[in-house]
């Protein structure tokens, strides 16, 4: 049974990755390679290789699908995503073509697409990223994602002109899609809570998206994108999303697993993967100016850039249109890159910190689109986070007469909110600048009710340097996750599960004794 080889190699490559501080990710691709070496000895033939292929693309749609249920198709227009994702192509395009010339034997055509093949930013690597650190939603997280779709735009103009192939008459029929809106809206409505709406989910990414765009001549990628955003504004969009994570995750295992397995490099290769990797850090730098460039904060052009410093899996699909003997170079090539921007994508913010005074001189003197508030005016109780949590604790201490505010990096959290009558301030706890610019002279008591554990633990620790004295508590999922935040400097910690717990087992209490 071929699976069970995929799961071994995955699982032990994957936790050994972990056990030495590396995302799981960087595992997976790993067992790529060995899969790639050891295949014949395990039974692995390529039909094995084609199901794998098949499995890794089903989980790039579901991926790029659930990209969708959290976007708002506004975010892309604006100029740092048009602009900035543009001009980063042309430029990388063009101080990319120097160096592949001067270290390959090609032709200054062939060295051209293989510069726009690099050029492109990995969809699935950043939005996993984003996604595992609840950041999808915040203003770097949006300016990422924006751009990664301008580019999946531009990789999709770029394999039609190279191909010769046009899209179908019928692919201006997408234009027509929002229409679609209502009918979409009341089927996730009609399909309740259980597998229903996850087979709705699977049907608009795989078939009505990924493979009806296919038929249109147009990309499937791009097709589970636009019907997951056409669902992004249904109050039921989140929760679609959470019912599809699982399948979403072990079927990404399988595109991690077949960008290894696609073949062992020989010494060339490894040559022309290592000089790209080692222009990766121009890669950054340029989206970070760009963003500057566009008025952004230092904070947020730094965030998106590192999100951004990778090779994306559309160079392969480029490559495999035009210069299809370079798919083992390139394959290796996004390997090492994801080996490298993994790991920075999970320290991005603590990385920031300490190069923030290097980089804040860089920011034009102007005012930022994503400027944060600097007063929370008389407020008594601040609450970080507007999800569940964070809603139930508002309204409950608005009812008790406490003046409460509220701070929230998703304008979406931010904008419901303001409609349903609560104070919500757009801010991002994890910002060095945010806490030394704030004044909140009156505030008492902080809750800490973010998704995000390490934000939890970021945001408590700015909070004591700040000198606030007063209450901070928080909740968390695990015990240990708990015992990192109160040695952060939180007052209390609760447990999530056992609050609830505690909370259903006092109410049943309560009528119990009124009953008597």
């Amino acid at each position: 049974m071929i699976e069970a080889t995929w799961i071994a190699f995955a699982f032990v490559l994957g936790l050994a990755a972990r056990l030495i501080g590396l995302p799981p990710l960087v595992g997976y691709l790993g067992a790529g390679f060995a899969l790639a070496a050891f295949g014949s000895h395990v039974g692995l033939g390529p039909r094995d290789s084609y199901v794998l292929e098949h499995i890794a693309h089903l989980g790039v749609l579901l991926l790029l699908f659930t990209v969708g249920l959290k976007l708002k198709p506004s975010n892309l227009v604006r100029r740092e995503v048009i602009g900035g994702g543009l001009l980063h192509f042309v430029i990388s395009s063009v101080l990319f073509l120097p160096a592949i010339l001067l270290i390959t034997d090609v032709t200054v055509q062939q060295a051209l697409m293989l510069s726009i093949a690099l050029s492109f930013s990995s969809t699935v690597l950043a939005a996993k990223a984003l996604e595992s650190k609840r950041e999808l939603r915040a203003f770097h997280g949006r300016v990422a994602i924006g751009v990664l779709i301008i580019q999946d735009l531009v990789a999709l103009l770029v394999m039609s002109l190279a191909a010769g192939k046009v899209p179908s008459v019928w692919a201006l029929g997408v234009f027509a899609l929002p229409l679609l809106r209502p009918v979409l809206f009341r089927l996730l409505d009609a399909s309740g809570h259980e597998e229903l709406m996850v087979l709705l989910g699977l049907l608009l990414a795989l078939v009505v998206g990924g493979y009806g765009f296919e038929m249109l001549g147009l990309s499937s990628e791009l097709g589970a994108l636009a019907f997951g955003a056409m669902l992004a504004k249904h109050p039921r969009a989140g929760e679609l999303s959470n019912a599809l994570w699982s399948i979403k995750e072990v079927f990404l295992i399988g595109f991690f697993l077949q960008i290894g397995i696609g073949g062992l490099p020989d010494t060339d290769a490894l040559l022309f993967a290592g000089v790209m990797v080692l222009l990766l850090p121009l890669k950054g730098a340029l989206f970070f100016f760009l963003f500057l460039l566009f008025r952004l904060r230092a904070r947020s052009a730094f965030l998106t850039g590192v999100s951004l410093t990778n090779y994306s899996e559309f160079g392969l699909i480029v490559a495999s249109v035009v210069l299809p003997e370079w798919i083992i170079p390139l394959a290796i090539t996004v390997s090492l890159s994801f080996v490298v921007s993994a790991p920075f994508n999970r320290i991005s913010h603590g990385l920031y910190d300490r190069l923030a005074r290097r980089l804040i001189p860089f920011e034009r003197d102007i005012r930022h689109p994503d400027e944060q508030p600097v007063s929370l005016g008389d407020a008594q109780i601040l609450i970080m986070g507007m999800g569940r949590t964070g809603r139930a604790a508002y309204d409950h201490l608005t009812e008790k007469g406490y003046r409460v505010v509220s701070i929230d990096s998703d304008p979406v959290a931010i904008e419901a909110s303001h409609l349903a009558g609560r104070n919500v301030l757009f801010a991002d706890g994890e910002d060095q600048l945010f806490w030394e610019g704030l004044h909140m002279p009156g505030v008492q008591a902080v809750i800490m009710s973010m998704n995000d554990e390490e934000a939890k633990i970021i945001a408590t620790q700015r909070l004591r340097a700040k000198g606030f004295a007063g209450l901070v508590v928080s909740h968390a999922m695990y015990a240990d996750i708990a015992r990192r935040i109160q040695e952060a400097g939180a007052d209390h910690t609760y447990l999530t599960m056992s609050e609830a717990g505690t909370g259903l087992a006092e109410h049943v209490a309560r009528d119990l004794l009124a009953r008597h």
